[in-house]
């Protein structure tokens, strides 16, 4: 159903394939940047956030295969725990851990990043910059079959994870400019685990596929999206300066 083999389309196809897997991240990054209300962040560097969500992509994909290689060593795929590792461990840790990673290499120090929620945009521009290129290789490899299910779901979600990641990113930031090392740290740290749980809990019940794992799953990105557009708007309504 919708799916027609790159290998015989045309550029006309493939342009079509593209909007289909980069439109649901653009319209949410809109969304998001419709909310901040103060002081609107360059382009420049929205952009470059952009780019470093897809070179969070390339270094998940290197380390996922590495990360199941090893859980593959140490544990028999067959085992009922393995889902759970390969979720949380793999998938999870590595995907939200470079994300994580270019968001600060590319923010911390940045003099733009000097309002709260500055930080939530932050993150979700590298997170569905990172789900638009996931987004891209799977309407490529499986057809225009995946592209909806993908776009109500995966990008979303990826902009729900992130929405928590910048959250914590933003309050640590505030904490280390007042010399607050503890908070700073503190909130660091929540901002990677709090994003991995989330994205466990999500592959996790896509990975199992069983009917309870399904009815999970539907309430659980259902709560979360409800709690995350509810979240943004409070946090564009409660904006504060570092």
């Amino acid at each position: 159903m919708f799916y027609f083999p790159l290998l015989w389309g045309g550029s006309a196809l493939k342009a079509i394939y593209v909007l289909a897997a980069v439109l649901p991240a653009a319209f949410l990054m809109r969304y998001v940047y419709k909310q901040d209300k103060i002081e609107k962040e360059p382009a420049n560097l929205l952009i470059s956030l952009v780019v470093d969500g897809i070179l969070a992509a390339l270094a998940a994909i290197v380390l996922e295969l590495l990360g199941q290689s090893i859980l593959d060593a140490l544990v028999a795929p067959e085992n009922p725990i393995y889902v759970y590792l390969m979720a949380f461990l793999v998938v999870a840790a590595v995907e939200e851990g470079t994300k994580s990673f270019f968001l600060y290499r590319r923010t911390w120090r940045n003099p733009n990043f000097n309002y709260r929620f500055d930080a939530i945009l932050y993150a979700v521009f590298v997170s569905l910059g990172f789900a638009a290129y996931e987004n891209i290789r799977y309407v490529f490899r499986l057809g225009l079959s995946v592209a909806l299910p993908r776009a109500i779901l995966s990008v979303p979600g990826h902009m729900g994870f992130a929405v928590f990641m910048g959250i914590f990113y933003g309050r640590a930031r505030r904490c280390y400019a007042q010399g607050n090392d503890f908070g700073c740290k503190c909130n660091r740290i929540l901002g990677y685990l709090f994003p991995v749980f989330l994205h466990g809990v999500y592959d996790t019940c896509c990975m199992l596929g069983t009917d309870t794992s399904t009815l999970v799953f539907v309430g659980f990105v259902l709560a979360m999206y409800l709690i995350v557009f509810f979240l943004l708007r409070h946090e564009s309504r409660t904006d504060r300066p570092m």
